[in-house]
């Protein structure tokens, strides 16, 4: 138990903002030793206590956000609930750890338990897949190839491959299969560290991103709608002056966060139009629309120098229990966005591509950064860079702001894609197409930051696939078991 727990731990502190890619397949190849060959009923406890050590701690930022009014319960309660998910993990492990080829089935086993987590309860809640612990390191290469669910399996087969080296190491003749097990994802990011492509095959943008800054008040910015919008204008009309003056050169289009806008059925904005029309460029700008059915819709909009509000992106993952309100009843007594939104937002459901002058601009905003379908889909539809507005105020000077950007710098490796991070409060950033970050804001200071970016038009495989490898996996854990369970009835009947 105690190793279990160290093992959650050090997983956590692998995870970003800390570059300890390496820490996450030492700390699951603890996990997998210890539920490797037991009952699933113990690898479901052991899991649970596993998912429960690394959760708690990794999202620490649900205290920050919701602990001054409801206390730890909201933050304990969510790091509960996802934990099941890593004891069922750890039971479908202990299954397929007795199968030939062990850590094979227990990675799809996990790469499983993450995309069912990813669906339920309300949506689900993706924070804290393997993949995310490695934006820097050996095996960020494999996101091109395989996506998120790829890199996640490569560091639980590592692990896995680990655990059983460790438990045949007084067998050398039995090393071969747990050693190809390590080294095989390895050389496979080495491998495909040269194809990752960060060449302007589409041309090049030059892009302004504004973070206008927020106050610093946690759920008092909920009533502060007003001051998020005055400073964003404000760093927008900065931008102007600077423009004018010739101290930056003109941008081709300019990212403004999340949360800026607030828009009626008609979508008129004189502020947004006057500094459109100053630029004499586009702006992509992020805000809380209300349509003609009365329905709230948080969104993106394209806003045109010459004819203002154009095409629109709707975010398609809202975050249950703030966007979206279930058992509202109950939800009162941990959410104070019962009250702030009486009717829930309506979800999207096409990917956000916004043509931007003549750029295709794939975007998502915030949560939807840790799905896999929304800058899948925008870039299988032509999107040559993408841009994810975000609002992260609520959280003070927490982790949350680096977790969400070592997402985007997994989703830039994914589609070889430059991906442009415009938060409200930071931390904004310039992501290569590569996963490096060119540019970074400080958290909670207003900032414009400028820069060219590279287009890219260049499909990856991981974007030509889609969600294959997902599946591809869940149906190795499926098969692996059912045959884990039909194997002893075989062997008892014969």
């Amino acid at each position: 138990m105690l190793a279990t727990v160290a093992a959650g731990f050090a997983l956590y502190a692998g995870a970003p903002p800390r570059e300890l890619w390496w820490l996450a397949p030492l700390a699951f190849a603890v996990f997998a030793g210890v539920v490797r060959g037991r009952r699933a009923r113990a690898g479901f406890g052991y899991g649970l206590l596993f998912g429960f050590a690394f959760l708690l701690p990794l999202l620490g930022w649900l205290q920050d956000f919701l602990g001054a009014d409801f206390g730890p319960w909201p933050w304990a309660g969510v790091a509960g609930v996802e934990a099941l998910f890593l004891g069922l993990a750890g039971a479908g492990m202990a299954r397929g750890s007795r199968l030939p080829g062990g850590p094979v089935w227990m990675a799809a086993v996990l790469v499983t338990s993450e995309v069912l987590r990813s669906i339920v309860p309300f949506g689900g809640f993706p924070w804290g897949r393997l993949a995310f612990t490695q934006d820097t390191g050996l095996l960020l290469p494999l996101a091109a190839l395989g996506g998120s669910a790829l890199v996640s399996f490569a560091v639980a087969l590592i692990g896995g491959g680990l655990a059983e080296l460790v438990h045949r190491r007084h067998e050398r003749r039995r090393w071969v299969a747990p050693l190809a097990a390590v080294l095989v994802p390895i050389l496979g990011g080495v491998v495909m560290l040269p194809f990752i492509g960060t060449d302007a095959n589409a041309g090049t943008a030059r892009v302004a991103l504004i973070q206008g800054n927020a106050p610093n008040v946690g759920l008092g910015l909920l009533y502060e709608d007003d001051v998020l919008r005055a400073n964003h204008i404000k760093g927008a009309q900065q931008l102007v002056a600077d423009v004018q003056a010739g101290r930056v050169p003109q941008p081709d289009f300019v990212v403004l966060p999340e949360q800026v806008g607030s828009w009626g059925p008609s979508r008129t904005d004189p502020n947004l139009s006057a500094i459109a029309e100053q630029l004499g460029v586009p702006l992509v700008v992020g805000g809380l629309g209300t349509d003609a059915d009365g329905k709230p819709r948080n969104q993106i909009v394209q806003w045109d120098p010459a004819t203002g509000a154009g095409d629109r992106y709707v975010k398609q993952h809202l975050v249950p229990f703030a966007e979206t309100i279930p058992m509202r009843s109950v939800a009162r007594l941990v959410s104070p966005f019962v009250d702030r939104f009486p009717r829930d937002m309506v979800p999207g459901d096409q990917p956000g591509v916004l043509k931007v002058g003549d750029i295709k601009v794939g975007v998502g905003i915030c949560y939807d950064v840790a799905y896999d379908d929304v800058f899948t889909g925008a870039t299988q539809q032509g999107a040559t860079v993408l841009a994810l507005p975000t609002n992260n105020a609520w959280y003070g000077h927490s982790e949350m702001s680096y977790q969400q950007l070592a997402m985007a710098r997994l989703r830039a490796v994914e589609h070889g894609r430059a991906v442009l991070v415009a938060s409200t409060s930071g931390v904004s950033a310039v992501v290569q197409p590569d996963g490096t970050v060119s540019q970074q804001t400080q958290q909670f200071t207003a900032q414009n930051l400028i820069a060219e970016v590279p287009l890219r038009s260049t499909q990856t495989a991981a974007t030509t696939l889609g969600s294959a490898p997902t599946w591809a996996a869940v149906v190795l854990a499926m098969g692996s078991l059912l045959f884990s369970w039909w194997r002893p009835r075989r062997s008892a009947e014969g």
